[in-house]
């Protein structure tokens, strides 16, 4: 080794506090040496130094099947049995089985509607408040069994749940808590067991259950039943643990107050269990949930796409963009949307109902099939880590999925992101997500767009997000926007963010004192630039 080569360097001055050049004695090393000894001593430094772990999830949270039921967005409701015949709805559990002859069923055609309309799930009544069964129960006689449909040997069930598994398409099953047909119905004891004993059959014999439907529906001055749900879901989770339950208030998702579809403009997955019983909830909890609520039970959305939910010959489908409106109110408000389409007399879903799902699916795929923030030049005013940390990156709002999003840096007094459209664009419709595995976060946020004035205007206003919500809003042309988080549990997690037009949805304005038109809980301030908000003509 050479040494004593001298060079020219910073040394310690003899006065403390000061710098100074001054002659040293250093051992030589060639610069190409001392370049990759540098690079190997950083090579070794452990990676959790230079990332930034993800921030902590904040509590509640969904489990893996609540995850799974939440990003499948939409499932379709099969109502299906005697009352199809006899052109009722809630039937009176004394109809004469031989009534029930679907001739032309067929469970295949049921899941090819729901595959081709985009709904990953389906749900069978395979018993109504009627009593009767669409398989052959061995604890009852008021099934299948007993009709002349395929002389007595058919089973509804077996045929839809034979159908779905190579289409991907998942099973689900009502099993009316009511039962207006069997003897026992009032006997605690007896009646529980029973339901029990049928409940074990679904759940064992069809294979993998994704899905079980459970209300609390009971005509008044029926007898008085306690129905022991604790004892339901521990067998139903033990049978099919993947099996998310459905109920008024859970224990996996909730009945969102209403059969219109509609949830509430400010809809948390997080609720309370304890402030509500099966067949007696508050409505307005119901819709919203509680910022609050220790448990995650996110809402189901359900309504048929006709007036009744059994199949009437005299009744015709909602249109398509009834359902459109329907889809923003539902799966654009953190909800599950589950739509009911009746099966009719011949077993087969009707051609105009059919008519309607398609013209539906064109509409949504018209509409979302391209972001047109998808080329998007996005800034943030903050990122967890720091600009060069690309794991919490703004870009990760432009990749579709759940699982990758932008995380603003901790400690921060806002929260923005910059959306540069590289062109000026018409749209009016804003799609968020958030990371729903690491818990629900934001409580109000409001979209602006630069005016070709050059003066930011809010477009709209919303509150929570969730999986995800969709905002309709007058047309607006921009290319510069901002995506402002005002208010939040924790620092806000954005995984997706989306812009759209949508040309056939119009608005319904309904102004208030305060001149503000409401359409899916997107507030459209409608005031002129006094407060920078967006009018309704640009």
């Amino acid at each position: 080794m050479k040494v004593n080569k001298v060079r020219r360097l910073w040394c310690k001055s003899p006065n403390p506090g000061t710098k100074t050049i001054s002659t040293c004695t250093l051992p030589y090393f060639p610069i190409q040496i001392l370049l990759l000894f540098l690079s190997l001593c950083h090579s070794f430094v452990p990676a959790c130094c230079n990332r930034k772990p993800p921030p902590l999830p904040i509590l509640p949270l969904p489990t893996t099947f609540q995850l799974q039921w939440q990003l499948s967005g939409m499932a379709l409701f099969f109502h299906f049995g005697t009352n199809t015949f006899t052109d009722s709805e809630w039937g009176s559990g004394h109809v004469h089985p031989t009534l029930f002859n679907p001739t032309k069923l067929n469970a295949s055609q049921w899941i090819r509607v729901a595959k081709d309309s985009g709904f990953s799930r389906v749900i069978l009544t395979a018993k109504h408040h009627d009593g009767f069964c669409l398989w052959p129960s061995d604890y009852t006689n008021y099934s299948v069994r007993s009709t002349n449909w395929r002389n007595g040997n058919g089973d509804v069930v077996a045929d839809l749940s034979a159908a779905p598994k190579d289409a991907g398409v998942g099973l689900g099953i009502y099993l009316s808590p009511w039962d207006r047909h069997e003897s026992c119905y009032g006997d605690t004891l007896r009646y529980n067991e029973f339901y029990l004993a049928q409940m074990t059959e679904l759940l064992t014999r069809y294979g993998e259950i994704t899905d079980i439907f459970l209300d609390g529906a009971k005509g008044e001055g029926e007898k008085d039943m306690k129905y022991l749900f604790d004892s339901w879901f521990s067998l139903i989770h033990q049978l099919q643990p993947g099996a998310t339950i459905f109920s008024d208030v859970g224990p996996d998702t909730r009945w969102v107050g209403d059969e219109y579809g509609v949830a509430g403009s400010t809809c948390w997955s997080l609720y309370n269990k304890t402030v509500s019983d099966i067949g007696n909830v508050d409505s307005q909890y119901q819709r919203e949930g509680d910022p609050f609520g220790p448990d995650w039970v996110p809402a189901t959305c359900d309504v048929s796409i006709r007036p009744g939910w059994f199949w009437h010959d005299s009744e015709l489908p909602k249109s398509a963009r009834s359902l459109l409106e329907i889809y923003y109110k539902s799966v654009g408000r953190n909800c599950h949307l589950l739509l009911n389409v009746p099966p009719n007399t011949s077993g087969l879903i009707s051609d105009e109902d059919i008519q309607v799902l398609q013209e539906f699916t064109e509409l949504r795929r018209s509409i979302f099939s391209h972001n047109l923030a998808i080329n998007a030049v996005i800034n943030a005013s903050s990122i967890r880590g720091g600009i060069l940390e690309t794991h919490f990156s703004p870009y990760n709002v432009l990749k579709e999925g759940i699982y990758t999003y932008w995380a603003p840096e901790e400690n921060q007094s806002k929260w923005i992101l910059y959306i540069n459209l590289q062109e000026l664009v018409s749209f009016n419709v804003l799609q968020v997500q958030e990371p729903i595995q690491m818990g629900q976060r934001v409580i109000e946020f409001h979209l602006e767009a630069l005016s070709q004035h050059g003066v930011w205007m809010r477009v709209a206003n919303g509150t929570t997000i969730g999986y995800q919500r969709l905002l309709l809003f007058p047309k607006v042309k921009s290319e510069y926007l901002k995506l402002v988080v005002d208010k939040s549990r924790a620092e806000p997690l954005i995984s997706y963010l989306g812009i759209y037009m949508d040309p056939v949805t119009v608005l319904r304005e309904t102004p208030d004192k305060k001149s503000v038109a409401c359409f899916n809980g997107s507030q459209v301030l409608q005031t002129t630039t006094t407060n920078n908000s967006l009018s309704a003509a640009m």
